[in-house]
């Protein structure tokens, strides 16, 4: 092993009771954004370095620290993707897809950032994402909060997970507290850590957010943002709490829960947990309606949420969710002349919708005894007696089950 190259930092290998949570994450997000109509959609692992530096922003942490960014032969600058937003948007306006507006889509995969890894956190890992592009209503957000609720519930991982929510207020609602906002903490710029510091003039909301006790201070008694929303910003807010009440979605108001990034408006929101150490956001999003035009683009009003499928995954096995099927049918096969019959059983049960195995090798003699020790819906011994093929099926309490296989093999035998 000492030539053996090693895995990457911050990377994994998913394999055993791991990937199947994984998978179990995955494959119950494509059940749910189908009952919600969700178009699928798949995105390259790479774009050009502007998709992001312009939507994500130049000054952002992602951009500027955590990027893989690298030139190609033709010395274009590319940079494998750090999240999804960005580049459905850029497909969004490069293939036309404004002809599906409202648009509903869908997509999962690896992501990447350099950064430091950490519990649930790697620098490759993985999201699901939805998004409603072209679609003002409030209505939209209700229903990715819906969706995203049932996600949670199907997951099996709901209790103790809490919807935070929050308004940033329409363009001028928004710009009105930002301007407040400066002028609060310039005031105490001094006593502020170096990171607000930093963010004071170009990204002033992000220091309410800020985990450092210096900021903690003076961040509770900062300028709120509803002291500055507009008749219509309230009303927006008001029409999107309304619709999850009505939904029967429990949610609680976040007024610290912010977007930094000057595209977004009006409904913020995370679903967060204390499952997962300090790092506790289960699942986020919110409505960016100035993305469109970051990138080269008319006005579109859009709102989406992403979750991190590794943080999903463990939560369920936390919560002893069972992501693995259980075996259904379990062969022993005790003559090797029946071998031939086994293969041409398996084949049947499976078509038949049948998860099904064998036992075919070691002692013919053990092959039963081994079989039973498998947990298995249904076992099946197969057998000669005077020549001819016996099958013997069994099980303690899948009835129906056993009725199905002993159909399936009645047809391999009539």
């Amino acid at each position: 092993m000492s030539n053996t190259p090693q895995a990457i930092r911050g990377t994994q290998d998913i394999f055993g009771p791991d990937a199947e949570a994984f998978a179990h994450v995955v494959e119950t997000f494509e059940r749910v954004r189908k009952l919600y109509r969700f178009r699928r959609a798949e995105m390259p692992v790479f774009e050009k370095t502007e998709v992001f530096s312009r939507s994500i922003g130049e000054t952002t942490d992602v951009v500027s620290k955590e990027m893989y960014s690298f030139r190609d032969r033709g010395d274009e600058s590319l940079t494998l993707r750090p999240e999804f937003t960005a580049g459905i948007a850029r497909a969004y306006l490069t293939n036309g897809w404004q002809q599906f507006a409202p648009l509903k889509v869908a997509t999962h995969g690896p992501l990447f950032r350099y950064e430091r890894p950490q519990k649930g956190r790697y620098r490759q890992f993985h999201q699901i994402d939805a998004e409603v592009i072209g679609a003002a209503e409030p209505q939209a957000d209700v229903e990715l909060l819906v969706m995203a609720d049932q996600l949670l519930h199907e997951l099996g991982i709901a209790d103790g997970v809490t919807l935070q929510l929050n308004t940033l207020g329409d363009g001028a609602s928004r710009e009105a507290w930002r301007a407040a906002l400066v002028e609060y903490f310039r005031a105490h710029r001094a006593d502020l850590s170096e990171d607000s510091q930093d963010r004071l003039e170009r990204n002033p909301l992000r220091i309410l957010d800020s985990k450092d006790p210096r900021d903690k201070v003076f961040t509770a008694a900062a300028p709120k943002i509803d002291d500055f929303l507009s008749a219509e910003a309230q009303d927006f807010f008001g029409q999107v709490t309304a619709g999850l009440d009505a939904a029967g979605v429990e949610w609680t108001r976040a007024p610290a829960l912010v977007r930094g990034l000057d595209y977004y408006r009006h409904t913020a929101f995370e679903f967060v947990t204390d499952r997962l150490g300090a790092q506790g956001t289960v699942l986020g999003g919110g409505r960016y309606d100035g993305l469109m035009e970051s990138l080269g683009g008319a006005p579109t009003p859009a709102v989406g949420w992403a979750a991190g499928i590794e943080r999903l995954a463990m939560l369920v096995a936390d919560a002893g969710v069972t992501a693995e099927a259980p075996l259904g049918v379990i062969m022993a096969i005790e003559d090797d002349r029946a071998i031939g019959f086994g293969i041409k059983a398996l084949k049947a049960l499976r078509t038949a919708g049948l998860s099904a195995d064998m036992i075919a090798t070691g002692s013919p003699r053990k092959r039963f005894d081994k079989a039973s020790k498998i947990h298995a819906q249904v076992l099946v011994g197969v057998s000669f007696r005077d020549d001819k093929l016996t099958l013997n099926a069994r099980s303690a309490d899948h009835a129906a089950v056993l009725t199905q296989v002993d159909a399936v093999l009645g047809t391999l035998t009539a």
